[in-house]
């Protein structure tokens, strides 16, 4: 395995052992999948599986007509974007791959550090046809809406995130570890259970309330992966994602989002978009999750806050040196 741009040789180690653990499970699944259609990349993506707008889109796009990208799409907010993509009879096909590998006790490994349900689809055989999927159809858009970051991408983490009462119910405040993040519900029937989108890590509004957005099956939301956002707890029934993280190397090895710098804080968060994970005065702007989950988030966040940074507190914040370089904060 070649190491990539900035890894140490522990890291290249490290992924050398997993890519072989990730290819045992893979040709462990192979004869116990229920849709083999979905692993062939030779075969790729079948147009049927699109949206008729959306396959109309790629084929204008293809031949030069970029407003076609712009005619489909929905801006939710600026930075943020939907459009139609999977039809409601692919998303219950892919649907039904997936609950088929939960059934085989298979290993599933969490998708990231909060998620605690959910699968990563590229380690159950899926990844050169998710790899297809990048090239072929994500990476076209995300370099006509995120020039920088979506100029080209070397490789992705795609998973699938799972929300319903008794496990997960939603995901705190973050950002991801991605350039440019697709996120497509693939359902099944719920209620609430949306997305709180905020401002962009390190601007002057990154924790100001930005929108909300209901998923729909069938369709894809994008954005930058600084893109501070939170899913909202589900009510009843069961939301299923598939999110594929986009990695620019070239973007990254400039410093990436962290080459932009930490600005001032232009005023108080907003509720919604504050993080009992990262955030150094989320006790004192908002009470923590009851029970469990709760005690919990209290220990996540002493352990973890960092936002924000004491160059980039707002006004009414005042930072109070405390044990050496441990600060705690009061509102003056």
């Amino acid at each position: 395995m070649k190491c990539a741009r900035g890894l140490t040789i522990l890291c290249c180690i490290l992924l050398s052992l997993f890519s072989e653990v990730e290819g045992d499970v893979a040709k462990q699944y192979t004869p116990l999948q229920k849709h083999p259609q979905l692993f062939d990349d030779r075969q790729g993506w079948l147009e049927g599986w699109f949206d008729p707008a959306f396959n109309s889109m790629m084929r204008s796009l293809r031949e030069g007509n970029e407003s076609a990208l712009w005619e489909l799409l929905h801006e939710e907010t600026p930075g943020v974007y939907s459009f139609p993509m999977w039809t409601p009879k692919f998303c219950r096909f892919l649907m039904e791959e997936i609950d088929n590998y939960k059934q085989t006790g298979l290993p599933i490994r969490r998708p990231n550090s909060m998620n605690n349900y959910g699968l990563v689809v590229n380690e159950i055989g899926m990844l050169p046809m998710l790899t297809k999927l990048q090239q072929i159809y994500l990476q076209p858009i995300a370099k006509l809406l995120f020039p920088e970051e979506g100029a080209v991408f070397h490789g992705h983490h795609s998973f699938m995130v799972q929300y319903k009462q008794g496990e997960d119910l939603g995901l705190d405040m973050h950002t991801d570890d991605s350039d440019v993040t697709f996120n497509i519900c693939l359902g099944k029937e719920f209620v609430a259970a949306g997305l709180t989108l905020c401002g962009t890590v390190g601007t002057p509004d990154h924790r100001q309330l930005a929108h909300k957005y209901d998923h729909i099956p069938g369709r894809c939301i994008v954005h930058l992966g600084s893109k501070r956002h939170g899913a909202d707890d589900i009510i009843t029934g069961e939301r299923n994602n598939l999110i594929v993280w986009n990695h620019n190397e070239d973007f990254r090895a400039r410093g990436g989002t962290k080459a932009r710098g930490f600005a001032k804080e232009s005023d108080i968060p907003h509720q919604d978009c504050l993080s009992y994970t990262h955030d150094r005065d989320y006790s004192l702007l908002k009470e923590f999750p009851q029970g469990e989950r709760g005690r919990v988030a209290k220990a996540t966040n002493k352990r973890q806050a960092w936002c924000p940074p004491n160059h980039a507190c707002y006004d009414s914040m005042a930072p109070v040196l405390k044990r050496g370089s441990s600060y705690e904060f009061r509102h003056l």
